[in-house]
């Protein structure tokens, strides 16, 4: 892939210093792979009325406030709750945090982040550094609106966990894969800072493409005269990333084993998906 010329970068490094301020509102996309057995009453049409289902409630806006080195990211609408699908209840188990109640810090100059996040009503503050995306910078370019946006990529190993239950038998399958993100950010705003945790490019990031999440920006205001808030949060339990990962793990199945019970309990059809990241 080709880089970016230097004289590029150098006109980032030229403007950088200026006093931006800013908001950016983003939209999210995720692409759901669902199959439904035949002791669910699985066909076709359910299927499908499933996928659009899923496929509203993964539709998600965002505010992302910064200025030259911090950002707030905050979620603007929660998650609408699933109907009866086929006379089958459906559970949407999303793990991740506490969604609409999420606020993401990011200093970029510091290159750290604050996460405050809820699980089950408990608040945790998770703290860490910033991730070094290692981005390979190209030549190909796309316009957002009337932004000029450049494309950079990177692929990551990772192991993905899926799980099914089957009549109320929890089973757990590891694979490993590897995920392409694809960035495109421009320098007519030169601020390496991006929606979620994503940063480290020498411009705003307005589209994200990670693995089967897109996030978008649909609309950008520039130095507005209303008051942009950008405050770290400091309530909660500190704890690293690597600490929440394995909170979330065990919440996970303590939430998977509460609805194997309650299954147990109760008569008709009801299946559990399980939405991970």
């Amino acid at each position: 892939m080709i880089r970016l010329t230097l004289l590029l970068l150098l006109i980032t490094t030229s403007v950088i210093g200026q006093n931006f301020k800013g908001k950016a509102t983003y939209k999210s996309y995720r692409k759901v792979d669902i199959e439904i057995g035949e002791s669910h009453g699985g066909n076709s049409k359910i299927q499908k009325q499933l996928q659009e289902q899923l496929k509203k409630q993964f539709q998600q806006t965002y505010t992302l406030n910064f200025n030259k080195s911090e950002s707030v990211y905050t979620q603007n609408k929660k998650l609408s709750t699933p109907q009866a699908i086929g006379g089958n209840e459906v559970r949407i188990v999303s793990i991740g945090g506490g969604g609409g109640s999420d606020i993401l810090y990011k200093n970029i100059a510091d290159k750290r982040y604050v996460n405050k996040t809820e699980i089950s009503g408990k608040r945790f503050l998770i703290k860490d550094k910033l991730e070094d995306y290692g981005w390979e910078m190209t030549s190909e370019t796309k316009n957002i609106g009337n932004y000029t946006c450049y494309k950079a990529v990177r692929k990551r190993e990772e192991t993905r966990t899926s799980f099914t239950m089957t009549d109320g038998k929890r089973e757990e399958k590891k694979d490993k894969i590897t995920v392409e993100t694809v960035a495109w950010y421009t320098l007519q705003i030169p601020l390496s800072n991006g929606p979620g945790e994503f940063w480290g490019l020498p411009g705003l990031i307005l589209e994200i493409q990670d693995g089967k999440l897109t996030i978008a920006c649909t609309e950008i205001v520039m130095n507005s005269s209303d008051k942009i808030e950008i405050k770290e949060p400091t309530k909660g339990k500190k704890v690293t990333q690597e600490k929440f990962d394995k909170i979330m793990d065990e919440h996970s199945k303590d939430m998977m084993e509460r609805f194997k019970n309650k299954r147990k309990s109760k008569d008709g059809n009801s299946f559990s998906i399980e939405i991970q990241g």
